[in-house]
């Protein structure tokens, strides 16, 4: 299979337009056609279903989606290996990151790291970190910086780099705030802002409600710890809050439990071979300002 062609396809899948596609890989509209026909015709299986001025992938293409995503990268590995051998940190490096990670835990990260390496072009994605985690399983991103998993996959190497302490606050007027001691039930009087509940945070606080066969009440839900702060901090609801995002206006409910934690860090596809870009990255990413 032409890998021209197999980059057509998967653009086309992922923007979902024959002409956004186009316009992303410089291509005029009957080119696209072409190449998606000859790729069709070479399979003898179509790949999309036009209707309308919706695309949606056939079983056929579903099928190839990924086999298609794993023949370029591996292709762009190759490439990139042979241009390593020569030592040079440069050409693209691709990085998902969570939002939160994104704008308080790498902002020195990334300005150090192209100070440093400037031929290296950063492509940064900023998603949720269960998200993130599955793009870098399936090869979308050759790295990932993001909330580590508890039970991490097999597939996944991991390289834990900060700890952040969780906290239950609320804005200093809410009635929580008055009391001084408190048992989790007593939160469950009041309405929670949280995370979705299919991500690593709300799971760990989901966990300790179950386990007291209590009922969580997230009246609302957004996946930015920054939105959640801003919406705990006008009396909406109690949430938790990592301990360095917790400002002056915001108040720490002590809850007689023991310390909420969870781990930040990088991670990458165990098999896929490392750039001497990634491999930099990381450097810098564990020893800021000592890496070389």
């Amino acid at each position: 299979m032409d890998t021209q062609h197999l980059t057509t396809f998967v653009t086309i899948a992922e923007t979902g337009s024959f002409s956004e596609a186009g316009a992303q890989l410089h291509l005029t509209q009957p080119a696209i056609s072409k190449r998606v026909a000859l790729l069709e015709q070479q399979l003898e299986k179509k790949l999309f279903d036009r209707l309308g001025k919706h695309i949606h992938l056939t079983p056929a293409g579903r099928a190839l989606l990924p086999h298609a995503r794993q023949i370029l990268q591996a292709v762009t590995d190759a490439s990139r290996a042979l241009i390593d051998l020569d030592g040079d940190v440069s050409g693209p490096l691709s990085i998902a990151t969570s939002h939160h990670i994104g704008l308080h835990r790498l902002p020195t990260v990334l300005s150090e790291f192209s100070h440093k390496f400037p031929q290296v072009h950063l492509d940064l994605h900023f998603l949720d970190s269960e998200k993130a985690l599955l793009a870098v399983e399936q090869g979308e991103f050759e790295l990932g910086v993001i909330t580590l998993d508890e039970q991490p996959d097999k597939r996944i190497t991991e390289v834990p780099v900060w700890q952040d302490t969780l906290e239950f606050v609320c804005a200093s007027k809410h009635p929580l705030a008055q009391r001084e001691r408190l048992q989790l039930k007593d939160l469950c009087d009041y309405q929670a802002i949280a995370a979705d509940s299919n991500t690593h945070t709300t799971r760990l606080i989901q966990r300790l409600f179950d386990r007291e066969e209590l009922n969580l009440d997230i009246s609302m839900v957004t996946n930015h710890l920054d939105t959640i702060k801003m919406m705990v901090t006008i009396g909406l609801g109690w949430g938790v809050l990592p301990r360095s995002l917790i400002g002056s206006n915001l108040t720490i409910l002590h809850l007689n439990l023991p310390p909420i934690t969870r781990r930040l860090g990088a991670v990458f596809h165990t098999k896929r071979s490392q750039s001497n870009a990634a491999r930099h990255f990381l450097e810098v990413l564990q020893n800021p300002t000592q890496a070389s």
